[in-house]
């Protein structure tokens, strides 16, 4: 009798639990569990008919943000309601591994690869009692997006490579590039004219905040946080998604850009950034081009209305296409908690498009018939 009863709350308890119809952002999203969803820096895959939610999984007090478990996963079929999926990339206890126990696994990415079937997650990787000195981007495999995936390799890309259309004078350094304070105009320049993809290019160049993009012709890209976070790459994949071509660019040098997202409407890439202020949040940036690679145009704040120089107390992390909306987009954004990463909340908004530019504005609630009042 008691195992019967138990079964039946536990059932109205996944019933109660799983009746969101709404985006609340900055609030407590629970699972169908009931358990506030803990996918943080996440980005997302639809399968079928089914969206996968990968994220980093936090832990409580400061040592929260170190990985002590691993890459988690959540399934919806709608978007408000979410199933956790458990962790899907584990850390390991060799601590001789890249991923043990204790390591840095931030803003994991998974995408499918039609050619070898594969699901393929990307993500930042700095190595345990490193700091965040590493700056890798690292690769697992799986062959369900439910997982287990399988940690395959940590690269520094682009090694011994110069991006596209680097200038011959920018590959040998000046005379006096070592003595230039930082910060100043000429140090600025210098990092324009490829100081640091110079000083990188032996071992390869840094990969800290990034994200993956898949165009409409399969082709696949990491845009990455480079140069010691002041210039964002652009670097495109191999036909299986785990390697680099050597074909690479640079987005806008010195210019101090991180947690990139990225996305495609009517044949122009979009992209959305934060500045560099660590845990705290920032004034959004925003950008656009007509090729991959660019050249990409400034288009400034998306954001607009009350704290939108502070990007709504978060940072960005994804851009989801709406399945079945054309040319619809989700920003998605984390509230970060440092001090307990574990309640660090969500913000999603739809991104809405003025004068050609893409516009974020505050809703306290919504849902996706959003996108059906704004056409």
């Amino acid at each position: 009798m008691k195992l019967k009863f138990s079964m039946i709350i536990s059932f109205v308890c996944s019933f109660v639990f799983s009746q969101n119809n709404y985006f609340v952002s900055g609030k407590q999203w629970k699972d169908t569990d009931g358990v506030h969803i803990n996918a943080h820096g996440g980005g997302i895959v639809f399968v079928d008919d089914t969206y996968y939610w990968y994220g980093e999984y936090k832990t409580s007090g400061r040592s929260g943000n170190t990985s002590l478990e691993g890459i988690s996963c959540y399934s919806s079929k709608d978007l408000y309601n979410w199933h956790n999926e458990g962790i899907v990339l584990k850390v390991e206890q060799n601590p001789k591994s890249e991923i043990t126990k204790g390591c840095v696994m931030e803003r994991p990415k998974v995408i499918f690869n039609k050619k070898t079937g594969k699901y393929v997650m990307w993500f930042h990787l700095e190595l345990k009692g490193q700091g965040y000195d590493a700056a890798k981007a690292a690769v697992a495999i799986s062959d369900s997006p439910k997982g287990p995936f399988q940690f395959k390799k940590s690269y520094r890309p682009n090694k011994g490579v110069w991006p596209i259309d680097f200038k011959e004078e920018f590959k040998v350094a000046s005379n006096n590039e070592a003595s230039l304070k930082s910060w100043s105009p000429e140090w600025l320049t210098a990092i324009k004219n490829g100081m640091l993809v110079r000083r990188d290019f032996d071992k390869g160049q840094m990969s800290r905040d990034m994200t993956v993009y898949v165009d409409d012709n399969e082709k696949a890209y990491l845009i990455h946080s480079s140069e010691e976070n002041l210039t964002l790459h652009i670097s495109e994949l191999t036909d299986d998604y785990l390697d680099f071509t050597d074909k690479w660019s640079r987005v806008a040098p010195a210019g101090h850009n991180e947690a990139p997202a990225i996305f495609k409407k009517d044949g122009i890439y979009y992209m959305i950034t934060s500045g560099c202020t660590g845990w705290d949040p920032n004034a959004a940036r925003s950008f656009k081009s007509k090729s991959i690679f660019g050249p990409w145009e400034t288009l400034g704040n998306p954001c607009v209305g009350k704290d939108a120089e502070l990007t709504f107390h978060s940072q960005s992390t994804y851009i989801l296409p709406v399945q079945g909306e054309k040319d619809q987009f989700i920003f998605m954004a984390d509230r970060w908690n440092p001090k307990n990463p574990i309640d660090g909340t969500y913000i999603w908004l739809p991104i809405q498009f003025e004068n050609g530019k893409p516009i974020l504005k505050w809703l306290d609630k919504w849902n996706l018939n959003a996108f059906t009042e704004n056409q």
